[in-house]
């Protein structure tokens, strides 16, 4: 009898198998037909999140989502990039909430240089987008001297790149002190801070320890300070190459270097 039942149930077998491919495919039919192809989980609403001065109306037709699409199909890396193309926008982020939305989040471009547009100020974000005009400086604004090139062509200049990343990078109080920065090359950023005076700040790099060396600079009351590399920071009583009385005559730094080879030029070459 033992041997009789064995038989049965490997005659049944294949019927058992057949039944569960039968239901896993009908299971997997059912669930890409809710995804694709019903109205269940479809587009029924799109969210603006993030900056709010920033026109939902101009995100919306940036985005370009159709109501009813199924939410599955919605490219959202694509999405980013065409909101992204909205002159307002530094970045943005869209993600999809289960069942029916599209949550699109965006960081807004902030203005830190004015360029002077002859006449008035062209008002640029760090990265060197145009964001507006305006007919004088505005307050809290640094004017960028450097490169002398068209609006059309700062987006994306190196130059532009790294004079906003070190001003952005500086602490408040000595951000408050700068009224414009020149830069030459990405390695020759230039400060100028109220009432003339100019740092030689150079590259991007160690901006920590140069902002350490001008907390102790600052107190020499000098008119030219090169921290280029805040290793051998040193001063100078006049501008270098400016004509005025003391242009340079190097001042020994805070002690850390030797101060050589240093206050020749605010526009030299820097490694930082």
């Amino acid at each position: 009898m033992r041997a009789s039942g064995q038989s049965w149930r490997s005659r049944h077998d294949p019927w058992k198998a057949a039944f569960f491919g039968v239901a896993a495919a009908a299971l997997i039919v059912g669930v890409a037909w809710a995804l694709l192809g019903s109205s269940l989980l479809v587009v029924r609403s799109v969210r603006i999140s993030g900056s709010q001065a920033i026109p939902a109306g101009k995100v919306l037709a940036a985005a370009d989502i159709k109501l009813g699409t199924p939410l599955i199909r919605v490219d959202t890396s694509a999405v980013a990039r065409r909101v992204e193309q909205v002159t307002q926008v530094q970045s943005a982020r869209v993600t999809k909430s289960w069942p029916d939305t599209i949550v699109i989040w965006t960081k807004q471009r902030t203005a830190v240089f004015a360029v002077p547009a002859h006449p008035g100020y062209d008002l640029i974000d760090p990265y060197g987008v145009v964001l507006g005009w305006s007919a004088s400086r505005p307050a809290g604004l640094v004017v960028l001297k450097n490169p002398a090139a068209a609006a059309v062509r700062l987006r994306g200049n190196v130059s532009v790149l790294a004079a906003g990343t070190v001003v952005q990078g500086l602490p408040p109080w000595l951000r408050g002190q700068v009224t414009a920065v020149r830069a030459s090359g990405p390695l020759q950023i230039i400060l100028i801070l109220r009432g003339g005076r100019v740092v030689a700040w150079g590259g991007t790099g160690r901006a920590a320890a140069k902002a350490a060396e001008m907390a102790l600079l600052l107190r020499t009351h000098a008119r030219f300070y090169d921290v280029s590399d805040p290793q051998t920071a040193v001063t100078s009583t006049g501008i270098p190459g400016s004509g005025i009385p003391g242009s340079g005559r190097p001042g020994r730094g805070t002690g850390r270097g030797q101060g050589t080879g240093h206050g020749t030029g605010a526009g030299h070459g820097a490694s930082g």
